[in-house]
C-alpha cells in the first residue's frame, strides 16, 4: 500500500498540541457546540498509542467489507507514525483521534494511502470529516514543492462518496471493481492447454523479465493512467518489490503466483501473482499477458492455476480489483464466476 515509498515531514496544520486539548476543553465550559470541539492536526503529533483504536476499528471494516485483515498494513502505518515520518491529518475530538489520512512522496509524486473515519453517535458526522481530512491532504500535496501528480485509491470506500474534494481541485477519477469468486464452487470450465506455453510457479528469479511483461502489457493501457509505475521498468520493478516484499497489499503467496512462458522463445509473456489477505483469502495483485499473446486463453490458464493452488490449501475466496473502463477483462471475470462486491474510485492529478 505504502511500502518502499520516501517518506517526508508534512508541513504542520497547528505548531502546538496544546490546542487539541485546551480548546475543546474551555469550549464545552462555555457550553458551544460540538462542532467547535473538532481539530485538524498534523499526524505527526500522535503516537501509535493514540491511533490504535481507530486502526482496530478499521481493521473490522476492512474485515466486514473485504474479507481483509488490515493488520498487517496498520502495523506498519504505526510503526511510522511513532517514527513520527508519516505526513497525514489527524480528525481530533475532545482530545480523541477519531479519524486520519496519511500519504506518502515518491519522487515527484505523492500517493494518498488511506482515509478512516469512525461513525461514533457522539461524534461529528463521518463524511463531514472524511472531506476535511482529504482536503488539507489534498491541497498539501498539490502545494509540495516538486509534487506533479498526485494518484489515490479508497478501496474501503463507496465510489463517488468522497470524490467532491478530488473533483475540485482537478483530479480524473477512474472507477474500479472489487469481485470476488467463492472458492468452495468454483469450477472454472477446462482451459484449453497450449502446447508451446509452459505456466510454471513464479520464482525470484523472475523479477527482471516480469518487471518487462508488465511495462510491455500495459503500455497505453488504461491502467497506466492510474498507476504510472506501469510506465518504465524501474517503476514497473518498484511496484513488484510493494508486492512481493512488503504486507500493504497482503503477504505475497508464491505459491498460487504463476508465469506463463514461451518454450520456442524461452521468453515470459504473461504471469499471475496473488497475495494472502486473510488466513484463507487469496487476491490477485497482478495478471497480464503480453499484447500480442492475447485471445489465446493464457490469461484464463494462469487464473485456472493460481484458483487450483488455493483450492488445494483450502482457501475459500478469491478476489481482484478491475478498472471498470477495462471492459475486456471484466468480461473475462464474469465469465469465470467472479461476482461484483463494489464499486470504488481510483483519482488522479496531474500537475
Amino acid at each position: 500500500m505504502f511500502a518502499g515509498f520516501a517518506l517526508r515531514p508534512a508541513n504542520p496544520l497547528h505548531s502546538e498540541f496544546c490546542c487539541a486539548i485546551c480548546r475543546p476543553l474551555a469550549a464545552a465550559a462555555a457550553g458551544l457546540p460540538w462542532r467547535r470541539f473538532l481539530e485538524i492536526l498534523d499526524l505527526r503529533h500522535f503516537s501509535s498509542a493514540d491511533l490504535r483504536p481507530l486502526l482496530d476499528d478499521e481493521a473490522q471494516v476492512w474485515s466486514r467489507l473485504l474479507s481483509w485483515d488490515y493488520s498487517g498494513s496498520a502495523e506498519m502505518i504505526l510503526r511510522y507514525v511513532d517514527a513520527k515520518i508519516l505526513p497525514g491529518y489527524a480528525a481530533v475530538d475532545r482530545g480523541r483521534v477519531f479519524g486520519y489520512s496519511f500519504f506518502v512522496y515518491e519522487g515527484n509524486k505523492g500517493v494518498i494511502g488511506d482515509l478512516y473515519v469512525i461513525n461514533g453517535t457522539r461524534l461529528p458526522n463521518a463524511r463531514e470529516v472524511e472531506l476535511k481530512l482529504l482536503t488539507h491532504v489534498i491541497e498539501t500535496l498539490q502545494q509540495s514543492p516538486g509534487i506533479h501528480r498526485v494518484e489515490a485509491q479508497l478501496l474501503a470506500h463507496e465510489a463517488n462518496a468522497v470524490s467532491r474534494p478530488f473533483l475540485d481541485t482537478g483530479f480524473q477519477r477512474h472507477p474500479r471493481l472489487f469481485m470476488t469468486l467463492p472458492l468452495g464452487r468454483a469450477t472454472l470450465e477446462k482451459v484449453p492447454t497450449h502446447p508451446d506455453v509452459e505456466i510454471r510457479p513464479w520464482a525470484e528469479a523472475d523479477y527482471q523479465p516480469s518487471a518487462a511483461v508488465i511495462t510491455a502489457a500495459y503500455r497505453s493501457h488504461v491502467d497506466a493512467q492510474i498507476n504510472d509505475q506501469y510506465h518504465t521498468l524501474s517503476g514497473s520493478l518498484r511496484f513488484l518489490n510493494n508486492i512481493v516484499r512488503f504486507p500493504g497489499c497482503g503477504v505475497f503467496d508464491a505459491e498460487s503466483s504463476f508465469v506463463a512462458v514461451d518454450r520456442k522463445a524461452r521468453g515470459m509473456i504473461g504471469l499471475i501473482l496473488c497475495s494472502r489477505v486473510r488466513g484463507d483469502v487469496g487476491h490477485v495483485t497482478q495478471v497480464c499477458v503480453l499484447p500480442e499473446y492475447r485471445s489465446r486463453r493464457i490469461g484464463e490458464s494462469l487464473m485456472a492455476a493460481t484458483v487450483g493452488s488455493l483450492q488445494k490449501r483450502n482457501f475459500s475466496l478469491l478476489s481482484l480489483t478491475v478498472t471498470e473502463a477495462n471492459t475486456r477483462a471484466v468480461a473475462l471475470y464474469r465469465r469465470l464466476d467472479f461476482d461484483s462486491k463494489r464499486i470504488f474510485d481510483a483519482f488522479v492529478w496531474e500537475g
